[in-house]
């Protein structure tokens, strides 16, 4: 793992900037490092800031040179793929287990060229200079799991892994980019703005998830390398031969993200993708006689549980059931006392270099990951996309489309079984069928059933930026998130790259910042497109929600979770109890922002003065999931990045 950084001089007859190369560097000191090195030749400098965490690239030199092939190459990568790489590239045997990941892909690039990160499976970032072709060349692994920034002016283009040292470097000024305020504003969920390409400032470029690049003679052109595509339907005999294979792929998955020489850790909560997660890869660590090291947030000692009997806001009870049934873990559980969104959120805003809007839940991610940092952990294994992949199965969708097929007597079947296992009447699931099915039906309770966060953007700054067209257009699009039937909308969160793009930033960043590599088996693209190729009914089957994973999982996971329809766990939802002693803070500082004419221009102040209104100045700790007082959360978040480009110096 690595922080890259490159240059490249545009005018042939002149050579590169070393000493603009040597502040790109210098930038990033901030981030841990086991060795940092550089090289230049002629027009081109390439920097590594390296970070040693798979057992190939102890000692490995970065950037990696060579002569015979005359390419050089700068990588962030963890490839996961390696054995079909051996096979395709003819790699000596005698050679395999020490080859490090940067000499792979550049063997790579030297066999397929600009098609070489199609056949590419694992994280990365890479920039590769080819002295033959006289060309710069770089790209970023499928769903953007690492991040990759550019500046470009009249003399030069430079790259690197994060946004500060290219604004250091090159002193370019530090200018808000409104269009991408405008679609991070104009949207509640997690998601960045529709040009791929924009980030929050003026004159920095990223390079999107799957995309690939080319500097030659002067000239930057961009492409898609790879995409998420819809796969051939899997058509199988029997149940059995469907948990069987992806048994095998998740197997797979699990095991090419744990190549370390260090500790590996896990984040585990007491539901199904943690600890499916957990489950293979504890007992594929055994084998290799190494224990597994789990990571599970607990609310505050002093919290008072407000949340109904179908939900659980500490998981210990599940999370320990699933610890004593896998084995060869160490489990910690960290209740992060002390800590909230509030207390932590500058430091995330120095991090991430963006504004973010998973704040309820980012005070216990930042505290695992300094744990997991202190006791030496070099992977740390999570279930993030598993929702999507591996455990997706929307019972309600399913039999909303029974219904519309007519198919009764399946219907019945699958109702009567589904609420025995969730003590639900059989009339009352019946009812939410029907209003899923034919909406335009139940007019009046889908207007009082349906609320959505307010927006936090500034009516006249969205007409002005006419955010909403542009978002209308994305929306249209295959793969959009914001498809409302969840059966079509299962593909959304692997092809819709604005969403995949913030959640490689905070990766990215948080790996850096701590010297450890997140890695998600249930984003891997063999298990993505496997699960993207089961039919539904393997999904939904017999009562059951997610029933691929549940049947999968037996003899890995007790049953108590595997078969758990009944209550659900909460994250972080003590987050306003641990506010409440800052919680007039947390007003007085939204109150002033209402009053920031530079701020109001951009945010809807009247929404932030109507909801400071409903959530007074004594919070009560079921305002967790009160729309209003998350709303005020985001926008503090959102206001404390945006003011920064008006205070003197850009500072």
């Amino acid at each position: 793992m690595s922080a890259i950084a490159a240059i490249y001089q545009k005018d042939s007859e002149a050579p590169v900037s070393v000493e603009a190369g040597l502040r790109l560097m210098q930038a990033l000191q901030k981030y841990p490092a086991d060795a940092v090195d550089t090289w230049h030749d002629g027009r081109v400098f390439l920097g590594c800031h390296a970070q040693w965490i798979t057992p190939e690239s102890v000692e490995q030199p970065q950037p990696f040179h060579s002569a015979g092939l005359g390419l050089t190459i700068t990588a962030d990568a963890m490839i996961d793929n390696r054995p079909f790489l051996w096979e395709q590239l003819l790699i000596d045997r005698e050679r395999r287990a020490s080859m490090p990941d940067s000499e792979l892909i550049m063997l790579a690039y030297a066999k397929w060229g600009e098609e070489a990160p199609r056949y590419l499976i694992g994280d990365y970032a890479f920039i590769i200079w080819d002295q033959r072709k006289s060309q710069l060349f770089g790209a970023t692994d499928l769903f953007g799991s690492r991040t990759l920034y550019s500046h470009s002016d009249a003399q030069q283009s430079s790259f690197c892994t994060t946004i500060a040292p290219l604004l250091a470097a090159h002193h370019v000024e530090k200018k808000l980019n409104e269009s991408w305020l405008a679609d991070y504003l104009a949207v509640a969920i997690v998601h960045e703005s529709s040009d791929l390409f924009a980030t929050p400032y003026e004159h920095i470029r990223q390079v999107p998830p799957g995309h690939a690049f080319r500097l030659k003679d002067g000239r930057l052109d961009f492409w898609q390398h790879s995409k998420v595509e819809l796969p051939e339907q899997l058509r199988l005999k029997r149940r059995e031969e469907y948990t069987e294979a992806f048994q095998e792929v998740f197997q797979e998955a699990v095991s090419a993200r744990m190549r370390t020489f260090r500790k590996v850790g896990a984040t585990l909560s007491g539901g199904l993708d943690s600890g499916s997660v957990v489950s293979f890869a504890a007992k594929t660590l055994q084998k290799q006689q190494k224990q597994l090291h789990t990571f599970s947030y607990v609310p505050e000692p002093d919290f008072q549980d407000w949340t109904s009997r179908r939900h659980m806001a500490d998981e210990r009870p599940f999370i320990q059931e699933t610890v004593g049934f896998v084995g060869n873990i160490a489990d910690q559980y960290l209740d992060m006392q002390g800590r909230s969104p509030l207390s932590e959120a500058d430091e995330w805003l120095e991090m991430l270099e963006i504004p973010f809007k998973f704040v309820e839940n980012s005070f216990w991610i930042k505290g695992v990951y300094e744990q997991s940092h202190q006791q030496g952990m070099g992977i740390l294994l999570t279930g993030a996309m598993g929702n999507h992949s591996i455990s997706w199965g929307p019972a309600i969708d399913y039999y909303s489309l029974l219904l519309k097929r007519l198919q009764w007597l399946r219907l019945y079947r699958e109702v009567t079984m589904f609420g025995k296992r969730k003590a639900v009447g059989r009339k009352r699931i019946m009812y939410y069928v029907g209003k899923n099915a034919f909406p335009k039906l139940f007019p009046q309770e889908q207007e009082q059933g349906h609320q959505e966060m307010p927006l936090m953007i500034n009516p006249a700054f969205a007409k002005r930026m006419n955010v909403f067209a542009r978002l209308k257009e994305r929306q249209a699009g295959a793969g959009s998130v914001f498809e409302k039937d969840a059966i079509k909308a299962q593909p959304g969160p692997f092809q819709d790259m604005a969403m995949t793009n913030m959640s490689g930033t905070q990766r990215t960043k948080l790996s850096l910042n701590y010297a450890l590599w997140e890695r998600d088996p249930t984003s891997d693209p063999r298990v993505v497109k496997f699960c993207l190729s089961v039919p539904i009914e393997q999904f939904v089957h017999d009562g059951y929600d997610r029933a691929l994973i549940r049947e999968s999982t037996a003899n890995y996971l007790p049953d108590q979770i595997r078969l758990n329809q009944r209550v659900r766990g909460i994250q972080a939802a003590d987050w306003v109890h641990r506010m409440t002693p800052v919680w007039p803070a947390f007003v007085e500082e939204l109150m002033q922002y209402c009053k920031d004419p530079y701020l109001a221009q951009f945010f809807n102040v009247e929404q932030m003065r109507a909801s400071l209104e409903q959530v007074g100045l004594v919070p009560k700790p079921e305002y967790a999931v009160d729309l209003n007082s998350r709303y005020l959360l985001h926008c503090l978040v959102a206001c404390r990045f945006v003011r920064q480009f008006n205070l003197k110096g850009g500072e």
